[in-house]
């Protein structure tokens, strides 16, 4: 089944650029979150998400009501949310395997939701800019082609990225917004910042470090954050890297490095 707009199928053939044209309103929802402030959520009651991880919990969770996730520059943040059930799915892709990922998520929403009953599955995209090697724009489009495949219907309700997310100061882009996050309960999408972003957060990062697919960090029947065991193998040419600088370093190892020296 189709990704869909205002009910219609997304013609995946045609750039982006001439879909935002043909569905003005997504525009306008960009630019309407794009003028809000962050807001800084505190830990209470916050599941912070990082790069390559994703969690999904429903209205009903005891300990969870907002999840998030930042420090996105080519990265995508994507909320996944069936409108009946309330189970919501936040993921931060990074394009490593985008449409096991989408597949991966969608299945989690499913198993807490009725999708042969009332309610639909919609979907927000955000982050990314016009960066030099395009890697945004090609996760933006990975993550179309990836949501289109998918068995179900999938509404595409927010879309915020790439080009709808950039800013330029003094010829060089940057994203607008770094993050955002969702209340569980009520499934509104706020940009936002994150004093702390754990629990285990050194931890988790290393999972990362070790090349880890995307992993469910959380138990939503148990209420409880799952990290399950990685096995870390040795970093090849570790000696040479340890003598570089910073710059060298960003330039060979980072998504995007103009932006991230800032």
């Amino acid at each position: 089944m189709p990704l869909l707009i205002n009910g219609e199928r997304i013609d995946l053939a045609r750039p982006a650029g001439d879909m935002i044209r043909a569905y003005p309103h997504l525009e306008e929802k960009a630019k309407l979150l794009r003028s809000q402030p962050p807001q800084i959520v505190e830990p209470k009651g916050l599941l912070y998400v990082q790069q390559r991880e994703f969690a999904v919990t429903t209205p009903k969770d005891g300990s969870v009501s907002i999840l998030g996730s930042d420090d996105a520059t080519t990265c995508h943040i994507v909320v996944l949310r069936h409108t009946d059930s309330g189970a919501t799915c936040l993921t931060h892709c990074d394009g490593s395997d985008t449409e096991a990922e989408v597949s991966l998520i969608m299945s989690s929403v499913k198993s807490f939701s009725n999708t042969t009953g009332c309610g639909r599955l919609e979907v927000h995209l955000v982050g990314g800019f016009n960066d030099d090697r395009q890697l945004s724009q090609k996760l933006t489009n990975q993550l179309l082609r990836a949501f289109d495949l998918q068995p179900d219907d999938v509404h595409l309700v927010t879309f915020c990225v790439s080009e709808l997310n950039d800013r330029e100061e003094k010829d060089i882009h940057f994203p607008i917004i770094y993050g955002i996050a969702v209340n569980v309960k009520t499934g509104e999408i706020f940009p936002a910042t994150f004093p702390e972003k754990g629990p285990d957060e050194a931890l988790r990062s290393a999972h990362v470090l070790t090349g880890a697919r995307l992993t469910n960090i959380y138990d939503a029947k148990m209420e409880q954050l799952h990290i399950g065991p990685y096995f870390w193998r040795p970093f090849p040419h570790v000696d040479f890297w340890l003598e570089q600088d910073d710059k060298q370093i960003l330039q060979h190892s980072s998504l995007i490095s103009t932006d991230e020296e800032r």
